[in-house]
């Protein structure tokens, strides 16, 4: 299997998938509005359960406990690191004591839920993004890199800049490159996926 390199016409080509998918942009646009007008702040239990609800609903995250998930989040008080932009809010969002006192780790889910709030500022993990990042380091070296790196995200946000400027996409924000990775990775790593 062979992906064509990234270069502005392939991104332009997946934004343009991306476009026609209706379901994906009116999810998109109902949990920007959710996340950045309806309940932008994270202090309510009730405005953060909703939102955590909503997005492990559209998304598919597999949280089997939202209240456990926003009340942890809750508890973080993660509004001024919002602001400030810190990384490492991702990977403390991510892990989460369960009922049970069992922890599980949610990276995905925390990427996406503080890309909501600041998409150009949080890129999502998930795992075709991934997978692409892991493709593209391996034929190319577009920078040494682990794939258990990708699980920190100060370092993830690191390597997909490296990505960016590497393969001379730095005019396109991180939503793009997002909307990019996932539509390039479920085409070419998705089981039974049929491109339309």
């Amino acid at each position: 299997m062979t992906i064509v390199k990234p270069c502005p016409f392939e991104i332009e080509a997946s934004l343009k998938k991306w476009d026609n998918l209706e379901n994906y942009v009116l999810q998109e646009s109902s949990l920007k509005k959710l996340f950045t007008q309806t309940y932008p702040e994270n202090i309510d239990i009730d405005d953060v359960l909703i939102k955590v609800c909503s997005l492990n609903d559209f998304y598919s995250t597999n949280i089997f406990s939202p209240f456990s998930v926003a009340k942890h989040i809750v508890e973080l008080r993660i509004d001024d690191k919002l602001k400030m932009e810190d990384l490492t809010i991702v990977n403390k969002i991510a892990n989460v004591k369960m009922p049970g006192d069992k922890k599980r780790n949610f990276y995905s889910f925390a990427s996406k839920y503080c890309s909501h709030h600041k998409p150009n500022i949080y890129p999502i993990y998930d795992s075709f993004a991934e997978k692409m990042l892991c493709y593209f380091q391996k034929i190319d070296k577009f920078h040494n890199f682990k794939k258990y790196d990708l699980k920190d995200y100060e370092t993830y946000k690191y390597i997909i800049q490296k990505f960016s400027n590497y393969y001379g996409l730095d005019d396109y924000d991180l939503k793009k490159i997002d909307k990019y990775l996932w539509i390039k990775g479920k085409e070419h790593f998705a089981k039974n996926y049929k491109p339309k």
